[in-house]
This record gives structure tokens, C-alpha cells and sequence, in this order.
């Protein structure tokens, strides 16, 4: 541990310079030396009585008087080299809104791929056009907005600890396609975004990707350990000046009508229940958002993805409530910044050691997603002179046989130099019962960061502590630290992470995998790109280790990965093959399935070896598949995946998913199965229907939920969900109804 953090220390201490290191002079002469290597585009204020109607067609006769952000360059495949395809970005804007005009020139109009069109679904299959803005300028923090052919919106904030794509913002656009191309018009009001007022001059970039090529190109920051999400590649949008976010209050109330019947739980009558509830938004200067939720409901809110676990740990559910994603980012932590998943790892499958001081589902749901009735809460984010601050305040009912809670937590970090921090966190649970006292949690944390290390490579450090009190509790062993050290390049991508966690560290509102333990893990990344290869685009190399001991430095787990070849084509097809040998010594005993249970104190070493194909998304049929074969504790197991996507035309969808795991073991032999059938029929960007049909034989549960989504305006909301859950029962032969719920909610929003 300590020499990581010497090592951090040491490689800072080259300095960081006060502005973002140039990338280098494309073939294009994409720098502007004028402004330390950053690209320029100015806003044109539009002349009084001036409006846009959002069409698409960018017809209106200022839309001429803006100089465009042009002459993309590409990031693949042709890295440095001008784009393909010319792409053309018109920004203008009056008090109240930021207008952007995109033209996406394509030499063949006819062979867009625009497949997705629901609100913020991912692009990983077509066209699309993205954008990040850094309304602070101190690129840390940001906007990202994308969009396709077919009018698709997605966004996100990006914090300095990851990405909130959960996040809605009230913005409008509108997407045409005509014998040029595709073009976009964009309306993002100033009320959706937090900035300084006295500040005329915003980091902002813009990437566009052309599927059928595979081609990704960018306007500022083409090096490949760049990219459109690093605002401090990013290039400088000026002239906002005189504008406002109005009275800088939303007021969204929202109605409810639902009716429950739980056969499965005694409750075999339906009964109708109606409430309503009210969030405001309030942004008492244009650098901080504060939100008041009374009587919260979520009833529009997805369904989680069923998982298999055949770990000794619980599993982790992501957030999906609005209220708790709103602004999520500004209370992110170092010990969870993205070290919980292994790089040579499939897609989601996140390592067993997860430490995250300030988790919200534990706020409002049981462990199993039971509702819990949340009477009030408050928050506010945002910024204030050099720092970061979060502040949550929220009450939970009694509701469903729980007690009610009253959740503390507040965040701050303060900005250092151009990319790093130095912050502190406290949390606090204090449950509302006679006698009951509080639990605390507190911890520091900071991170060092520089995209200037050997002059254009990217480096982080970071470090953090916490530590817990809870009534009654020990007062030893309630703490838990940890450093990394990051090198996220391209052809070379390294990292190295320590950690401990004490015995009684059990912190308020948060979520830990597993405690008593010391974990040192260390991986790199080797990814040359062959010159001129007709099929393969790139080829990357690994390895990594992963050692686990206890507080006493026995060995628990050593993982040792040796990722063997990851290729990936320029058809977008991939493969990747992978190895692992695993030593555990069990230090609690493992019950791995109904009626086997592997002792405490058994060391097992045992062999692996994973198989990953995948099949582009671009295509109408997109397949991937996952075979992982080999020892198992003290057997085998044989677990397979399969994905199936079919794109009937845009906007209609269906995806078919399986797992399956075999394993045979000397105490016995099980299997276990999940099933997910998804149909989503997208009318529009604002309509759209889907249908999630999940199936695991772990839990015996089928369940199904319908949800109906109709965007009135942006920011207002129609929503029709039906969930019915079946047991599989053994005794009965036949699945019998657990529960079923029909919920109707509207939400709407007026801005003052």
C-alpha cells in the first residue's frame, strides 16, 4: 500500500503544466496555436425576434452566420488523418437557450444505420453524432449529449469519478435525413445546465461515428487516450454571454394511480390505491441545483436485470431511481472509480471486492428491491468558488413491515490544479425508533491526474480512507483504505490498486461485498494495431493478478489472467480468449447451491479458460456468446451465455438472452438457468413500449414487466407499467401468481 503511494507521488512530481498539453498536429492543421493547441468555435447570438423551430432542416436564414466547428479528424481507423465524411456544427443561442445546427454529410445517404430510437438507449449499433460540454471549464466535469439518424437522445454527467447516464436532462431535438446526409437541430435550455455566469468561454467537443465504416472521428483531441469524454482535450465555445436560467425553479408534480394483488403472499383481493407527490428544482445561484422530493414514488422505474450468483457475496444492483440520479455524480467516491472490474473481463462481471461509501438503493429497498414509502427528501449539487458539494437529506416510512430512517450524507472535494481533487464524505443512518442510535461514516479521498505524464500520456493516482461507527459496535477494525495507480493509454493501459478492509467496517448507507481482507491487484494491457491489415483492426495482450489475504497476510485468493488475444475487426466483429488459475482458501463456509455447502478452511486451486465471440451490432442479426469450461472448487463447471438481437426495422427490437451453468462437484451435482426475452417498439423518440420477460432458477421466479413511456415534452412524462411476477412451484407442478401490479403515473413540469 505504501509504495503505491509513493509511486503515485513520485511520477506526479514531474508537475503539471497550467494548461493541457497540445496533441500534436494532425494532417489538417486541426490545432490553434492562439489558444495553448485548443480549437475555437464561436456562438452567434441570434438578432431580437430570431426563434428556431426544431425541424431538422436547419432552414432558417441565421443558421448561415455562424462559422461552423469543421474538419473532424479521425480517431479510427485511420488515427490523424481527416474524416471521411464531412461533419459540420453551427452553435447559436439567444437568452434563454443554446441552439446547436449539425450537418452530417455522408457521400451515401441512403446506407444510414439509425436502428434505436427510444430515449437514452445506447448507440453501440448505429450512426451517431455526440457532444460533451464543460460549462465550468475546469475539465473535471461535463455535459454529454448524443444523438442518431433517427432522432434518438441519450445523456449523461460525467463527474471525476465516472458517468451518470441515468441522468434525463430537459433538452429538445429533432433529426432529418435528406440527399446530403442527416441533420440535426438542437435545443438545450440554460436551465438545464449549471454554469458560471461570469464566465463567456465553455470547454465543449463534438464525435461522430460511421457504422458501416467503422470510423470514429472527433474535432479537438484525436490521440487515442483522448476522446470526446476528456474536456481537457476538449475545444472552447465562447461568446455566451447575457443569458439566464430564468427564475431557476422547476416545479413537477406528479399523480398516481395503482392497483396490487399478491396471491403468492395472502393478499388475493386487488386493491386500487391513488397519491401524489411533488419534486422542485431550485438553483439558488447558476453553479448549484437544489431538489425537494415529497411523498416520492417509483413506480415508473425498470425492473432490475436477474442476475446468477454463484459467489459467496451479494450481488450488485445499480441505481435506476431519479431522484438519486440526479446529480449522482457530485457524490461518487475514489474507492469505487472504476477498479471493481477486471479489464480482461466480459462486459459487467465485476470483481467480488466492492467498496462504495454512499450506495441510494440502500435508501427506500429492502435487499430483495422490496419499496419502501420515502415521506421527503432534499439535496443539493453543484459549485461553490473552488469546490464540488453534495447534500442529501431523505426520510423513509414505515412501509412493508420496515421502520423508517432518517439518511444523512454530504460530499465536498476541492479542485487542484487542472484535473485533480482532495475531498471528504460523511453519511449517517439513524433509524427512528425509541432507544435507536445513529450509525456515522466518514472518509477522505483524492485524486491526481494529468493527460501531460511523457509529454501525451495520461496518468491517475488516487487514494482514499473511511471509516464507521455504529451503536453498539466494536471499535476496532471499522476502517478501510486503498490507493491506485492508473496509466489508461492505448497501446499500452496498466493499472495497480491495494486495499484493506477491516473486520467490523459495515459503513451506514453503503455497500461491501466482504470484509476482513487485504487485496493487491495489478494488470496491464499490450494493443498494437497491425498497418494495413485487410480484417483486424487491433490486437490486444494481458495479464493480470489478483491477491487476497486476510488481516493476518495468510492467503484467501490469488487470481492470476492471462488474457490470450482480444481481436477486434474492422467488420466490428470481435474475439477474445482468456485463461485464469484461481487459489481460494475458504474463510467462512460457502453455500453454493440448496444442499451444498463447501466447508470452512478447504483450499481449492483450479484452472479455466473462457471463450468470447461477438458478432457487430450494426447488423439487422447481432450474436455473441460466451463458453467459460474447466475445474471448479472441487469439480467442474461449464457455464454458457448466449445473446441474441434482432432488428426488425428502427425502432422495433427483440432481444433474447440465456445463461447456463453445469457444475459437478464430489458434494453434488446442479445446474442452474436464466432466461430474459426483451421486445421494445419504439414509435418515436418520445413513444415506446417494452416488454422484459426474465426467467432464473435460482429464485424459481418468472417475471414480466410491460412499460409504456410517452414524452409529452421533454420533462413531462406519461407512464403505464403492469408487473406480474410467478413462482415455479415444485409441489404444484406449475407456476402460480406471486403478485401483479398495474401503476399509471403522469408527470409534468413547469419551469419558472
Amino acid at each position: 500500500m505504501r509504495s503505491v503511494a509513493l509511486l503515485a507521488v513520485a511520477l506526479f512530481a514531474v508537475g503539471e503544466p497550467s494548461q493541457a498539453g497540445a496533441q500534436g498536429t494532425p494532417t489538417n492543421g486541426q490545432v490553434a496555436p492562439e489558444n495553448g493547441g485548443r480549437r475555437t468555435v464561436a456562438a452567434f447570438r441570434l438578432p431580437d425576434g430570431a426563434s428556431v423551430t426544431l425541424d431538422g432542416r436547419l432552414d432558417e436564414p441565421f443558421w448561415l452566420n455562424p462559422v461552423p466547428a469543421g474538419d473532424f479528424v479521425q480517431i479510427d481507423p485511420a488515427n490523424g488523418r481527416p474524416a471521411t465524411e464531412r461533419t459540420e456544427v453551427r452553435v447559436v443561442f439567444n437568452r434563454d437557450a443554446l441552439y446547436l445546427g449539425v450537418t452530417c454529410f455522408d457521400s451515401e445517404p441512403d446506407r444510414w444505420i439509425g436502428w434505436q430510437r427510444r430515449r437514452d438507449e445506447q448507440l453501440f449499433s448505429d450512426d451517431g453524432f455526440m457532444w460533451t460540454i464543460d460549462t465550468f471549464l475546469d475539465g473535471r466535469t461535463g455535459y454529454f449529449f448524443e444523438m442518431n439518424p433517427s432522432g434518438l437522445m441519450a445523456d449523461s454527467l460525467m463527474g471525476l469519478n465516472g458517468e451518470n447516464r441515468e441522468w434525463d436532462g430537459i433538452w429538445n431535438a429533432r433529426a432529418r435525413r435528406s440527399d446530403v446526409g442527416w441533420t440535426l437541430e438542437i435545443e438545450i435550455p440554460f436551465r438545464t445546465l449549471n454554469f458560471n455566469p461570469d464566465n463567456d468561454t465553455w470547454g465543449i467537443n463534438f464525435q461522430r461515428v460511421v457504422r458501416r465504416k467503422n470510423e470514429q472521428s472527433i474535432w479537438s483531441g484525436w490521440a487515442r487516450n483522448q476522446g470526446v469524454r476528456r474536456m481537457n482535450n476538449a475545444g472552447l465555445l465562447t461568446g455566451i454571454r447575457e443569458v439566464t436560467q430564468g427564475h431557476g425553479l422547476d416545479i413537477k408534480p406528479y399523480g398516481l394511480v395503482s392497483s396490487l394483488a399478491s396471491p403468492g403472499r395472502g393478499k388475493s383481493a386487488m386493491t386500487t390505491d391513488t397519491s401524489a407527490g411533488i419534486d422542485l428544482f431550485y438553483n439558488p445561484t447558476p453553479l448549484l441545483r437544489t431538489t425537494f422530493t415529497l411523498n416520492t414514488d417509483f413506480a415508473q422505474t425498470e425492473v432490475d436485470q436477474r442476475q446468477v450468483n454463484l459467489t459467496r457475496y451479494s450481488l450488485f444492483f445499480p441505481e435506476q431511481r431519479d431522484f438519486f440520479l440526479d446529480g449522482a455524480t457530485f457524490f461518487d467516491f475514489a474507492s469505487d472509480s472504476g477498479g471493481n472490474e477486471n479489464m480482461f473481463s466480459p462486459v459487467g462481471r465485476a470483481n467480488e471486492e466492492r467498496i462504495i461509501p454512499f450506495f441510494s438503493r440502500r435508501i427506500g429497498l429492502s435487499a430483495d428491491a422490496t419499496p419502501q414509502k420515502i415521506d421527503f427528501g432534499g439535496k443539493v449539487t453543484g459549485q461553490g468558488g473552488a469546490h464540488d458539494v453534495g447534500l442529501l437529506h431523505v426520510r423513509s416510512g414505515e412501509d412493508n413491515g420496515f421502520n423508517g430512517d432518517d439518511f444523512t450524507v454530504a460530499r465536498v472535494k476541492r479542485r487542484l490544479l487542472r484535473q485533480s481533487y482532495i475531498g471528504g464524505m460523511y453519511a449517517r443512518r439513524d433509524p427512528r425508533l425509541a432507544g435507536a442510535r445513529p450509525s456515522h461514516t466518514a472518509g477522505i479521498d483524492g485524486r491526481l491526474t494529468t493527460s501531460t505524464f511523457l509529454g501525451n500520456q495520461n496518468l491517475e493516482g488516487s487514494g482514499w480512507f473511511l471509516s464507521n461507527g455504529r451503536p453498539g459496535g466494536s471499535r476496532g477494525g471499522n476502517s478501510a483504505f486503498g490507493a491506485s495507480l492508473l496509466y489508461p493509454n492505448d497501446l499500452w493501459n496498466a493499472r495497480i490498486d491495494a486495499a484493506e478492509v477491516g473486520t467490523n467496517f459495515d459503513p451506514a448507507i453503503g455497500f461491501v461485498s466482504r470484509r476482513a481482507y487485504r487485496k493487491y491487484s495489478q494488470a496491464v494491457e499490450f494493443g498494437p494495431r497491425p498497418a494495413n491489415h485487410r480484417y483486424v483492426r487491433q490486437v490486444i495482450t494481458g495479464a493480470g493478478l489478483d491477491t487476497l489475504t486476510d488481516l493476518k497476510n495468510d492467503l484467501l485468493k490469488r487470481n492470476i489472467i492471462v488474457q490470450l488475444a482480444q481481436v477486434q475487426f474492422h467488420s466490428q466483429d470481435s474475439l477474445r480468449l482468456t485463461a485464469f488459475r484461481r487459489y481460494e482458501r475458504l474463510d467462512t463456509p460457502f453455500a453454493i447451491t440448496q444442499g451444498i455447502t463447501l466447508p470452512i478452511g478447504e483450499t481449492y486451486t483450479f484452472n479455466r479458460f473462457r471463450v468470447f465471440l461477438s458478432t457487430a451490432n450494426r447488423r439487422r442479426l447481432a450474436v455473441s456468446t460466451t463458453t467459460e469450461l474447466g475445474q471448479f472448487y472441487s469439480g467442474t463447471r461449464t457455464e454458457q451465455q448466449l445473446n441474441i438481437s434482432v432488428r426488425a426495422r428502427p425502432g422495433l427490437f427483440f432481444f433474447v438472452n440465456g445463461q447456463w451453468n453445469d457444475v459437478t462437484l464430489p458434494e453434488g451435482h446442479f445446474t442452474t438457468r436464466l432466461y430474459r426475452i426483451v421486445g421494445e417498439t419504439q414509435f418515436s423518440p418520445f413513444v415506446a413500449i417494452t416488454n422484459n420477460i426474465q426467467y432464473d432458477s435460482q429464485s424459481s421466479l418468472l417475471g414480466w414487466q410491460s412499460r409504456f413511456r410517452w414524452i409529452l415534452t421533454p420533462g413531462s412524462d406519461l407512464y403505464v407499467v403492469y408487473t406480474h411476477n410467478w413462482l415455479d412451484d415444485s409441489l404444484l407442478d406449475r407456476f402460480s401468481t406471486l403478485d401483479k401490479r398495474l401503476a399509471s403515473k403522469v408527470l409534468y413540469t413547469y419551469r419558472f
